[in-house]
């Protein structure tokens, strides 16, 4: 008797050993931090893969973005290049000193731009916005597609070089800007000043 209980402990307990393996590898296939999908390119269904981070990611974010970053449900979506936590910017966008914030949010598959100045921490300006599904490119020679939009500081002096080429170069910002760009391709410039955004004039490609 006493022989057969074990062999039935045994046998239970490789059941919930087997049981844990599949949940776990189940949650990989379903993680809701991976987007995966086809697309067609050229007439031909191509794999794409979009990876995010949670709010929790980025512990530098004030308390009141993070409350209004929850409450829509957001994601960040993080471009195919990326090696550490990105799409998350701190810098001086409302003026000279001030602490401001932009981030890509993601929610139910599409990307947004939203900045949130210091004067009005819990009420986010989107700049731009876009299925994740249109910011895709090839990530590597196999073909498949990752996520190509990236945001990041840019200082006065780094918009200054780029305006380099220009005829009439514009005179020195005195804030920063935010750049948006499409990874290996083009750079745009926001730029806040007198209440309202522009984008900086720079040279066409």
């Amino acid at each position: 008797m006493e022989a057969v209980l074990r062999r039935a402990a045994r046998a239970v307990c490789w059941f919930v050993a087997l049981l844990s393996v599949s949940l776990a590898i189940s949650a990989q296939q379903s993680s809701p931090l991976n987007t995966t999908g086809e697309i067609m390119v050229a007439g031909r269904s191509t794999p794409y893969l979009i990876r995010h981070l949670p709010i929790s990611s980025f512990p530098d974010l004030p308390e009141a973005v993070q409350q209004v970053l929850s409450r829509r449900g957001c994601l960040i979506p993080q471009t195919y290049e990326a090696r550490k936590p990105e799409n998350v910017v701190h810098a001086s966008l409302e003026r000279a000193g001030s602490s401001d914030w932009a981030v890509l949010c993601s929610v139910g598959g599409t990307a947004s731009l939203l900045v949130f100045l210091s004067s009005a921490p819990s009420e986010p300006v989107t700049l731009a916005s876009a299925p994740e599904t249109e910011r895709l490119q090839q990530r590597d020679s196999t073909g498949a597609l990752g996520f190509n939009w990236a945001i990041d500081s840019a200082s006065p002096q780094q918009v200054h070089q780029a305006q380099a080429g220009m005829k009439s170069r514009p005179p020195l910002l005195d804030h920063d800007a935010l750049a948006d760009t499409a990874v290996d391709q083009r750079t745009i410039y926001h730029y806040f000043a007198n209440g309202a955004w522009t984008l900086v004039s720079i040279p066409e490609p």
